[in-house]
C-alpha cells in the first residue's frame, strides 16, 4: 500500500476516455495520422515562406509564425497523449503537467494576438496599399510578434501558478486527456471563484477585445473591397481574407466556449471533444486553408518542387 502511494505521489492520472477503450484505440490512429499531417503541412508552409523570395512580405512573415505556433501547440501534448492512449499507463508527472499547462496558455495567448496582427496587416494592405510596405515595416512586424510573445508569456505566468497551486485534497485524477486549465480548476476542493474570475477577466480582455478588433478590421476591409472596380481584384482579396477569417472563427469559437466558463462541470465531455476539435482538426486545416485558397503559396510550393526536380536531373 505504501509503495503504491509513493509511486503515484507527484503524478496526475489523465482519465481522458479511459472508460471507453474502443474509442481510445480509434482516437490513437486518428490523432497519430492528424499529427503527422499537421507536422508536414505546417513545416511545409514555414519552408516555403522562408525559401521563396516572393513570399518575403509581412503577410507571410506572420503566416510562418502562425505555422510555428501550430507546431508548438500539437507537439506540447500530442506525444504524451499518444503514449497514454497506447497503453494502460495514463499518468503524467506534476512537472510535465505544469509544463504542458504553461505552454498551452503561452501558445494560446500568442496565437490570439498574432491573428489580430494578421488582421491589421490585411487592413493596411487593402485600405492603404500605396503605404503598405512603409507602415508594415520589418521593425513593426517584429515588434508585433515580440509583443504577442510577451503578452502570451505574461498571461501564462499569471494563470499557471494560480491554477497549479489550488488545493486538491489528494485528488490526482484529471478528467481530461491533457493538463488544461478548466480541467485542473475542476479538481480543486476549495472555492475557485477568484481564479475563475481572473480567468474570465483575462479572457474578456484578451480574447473578446481582440476578436472585436479583428471583426472591425475585416468590416473596413469589406467596405474597401466593395469599392474595387476589378472583379479579379475583389476575388483575390476575398480569397486571402476569407482564409484568415476562417481560421479566426475556428480558433476563437473554441477558446471562447472553454475559457469564458472555466469551471463549469456540466460539459466535461463536450470540453474534451472541443479541445480535440481545435487541437487536431483546426490545426490540421490551417495549412490546407492557407495553401488551397492561396495562389501565391501554391505557386511557391510548385516552384520549390520543380526546383528540386530540376536539381536532381542536373546531379
Amino acid at each position: 500500500m505504501d509503495g503504491t502511494n509513493s509511486s503515484s505521489q507527484g503524478r496526475f492520472v489523465l482519465l481522458g476516455f479511459s472508460d471507453r477503450p474502443h474509442l481510445e484505440r480509434v482516437l490513437f490512429v486518428v490523432i497519430l495520422v492528424a499529427y503527422v499531417l499537421t507536422l508536414v503541412g505546417n513545416s511545409t508552409i514555414i519552408l516555403v515562406c522562408r525559401l521563396d523570395p516572393r513570399l518575403c512580405t509581412p503577410m507571410y512573415f506572420f503566416l510562418s509564425h502562425l505555422s510555428f505556433l501550430d507546431l508548438g501547440f500539437t507537439s506540447s501534448y500530442i506525444p504524451q497523449l499518444l503514449y497514454n492512449l497506447s497503453g494502460r499507463d495514463k499518468t503524467i508527472s506534476s512537472a510535465g503537467c505544469g509544463v504542458q499547462l504553461f505552454l498551452f496558455l503561452v501558445l494560446g495567448g500568442v496565437e490570439c494576438l498574432l491573428l489580430a496582427a494578421m488582421a491589421y496587416d490585411r487592413l493596411v494592405a487593402v485600405c492603404k496599399p500605396l503605404h503598405y510596405m512603409v507602415i508594415m515595416s520589418p521593425r513593426l512586424c517584429l515588434g508585433l510578434v515580440s509583443a504577442a510573445w510577451g503578452c502570451g508569456v505574461t498571461n501564462s505566468l499569471v494563470m499557471s501558478p494560480l491554477t497549479l497551486r489550488l488545493p486538491r485534497c489528494g485528488h490526482n485524477k484529471v478528467n481530461h486527456f491533457l493538463c488544461e486549465m478548466p480541467a485542473l480548476i475542476r479538481m480543486a476542493c476549495v472555492s475557485t471563484v477568484a481564479v475563475e474570475g481572473i480567468a474570465f477577466v483575462l479572457a474578456l480582455g484578451i480574447v473578446l477585445c481582440l476578436l472585436v478588433f479583428i471583426l472591425g478590421s475585416y468590416g473596413h476591409v469589406v467596405r474597401a473591397v466593395c469599392r474595387i472596380q476589378s472583379s479579379s481584384g475583389r476575388h483575390r482579396v476575398f480569397n486571402t481574407c476569407g482564409s484568415h477569417l476562417t481560421v479566426v472563427l475556428l480558433f476563437y469559437g473554441n477558446i471562447i466556449y472553454m475559457y469564458m466558463q472555466p469551471g463549469k462541470r456540466s460539459s466535461q465531455d463536450q470540453g474534451k471533444f472541443l479541445t480535440l476539435l481545435y487541437n487536431m482538426v483546426t490545426l490540421l486545416l490551417n495549412p490546407l486553408i492557407y495553401t488551397l485558397r492561396n495562389k501565391e503559396v501554391k505557386g511557391a510550393l510548385g516552384r520549390l518542387l520543380l526546383g528540386n526536380v530540376s536539381l536532381r536531373r542536373i546531379l
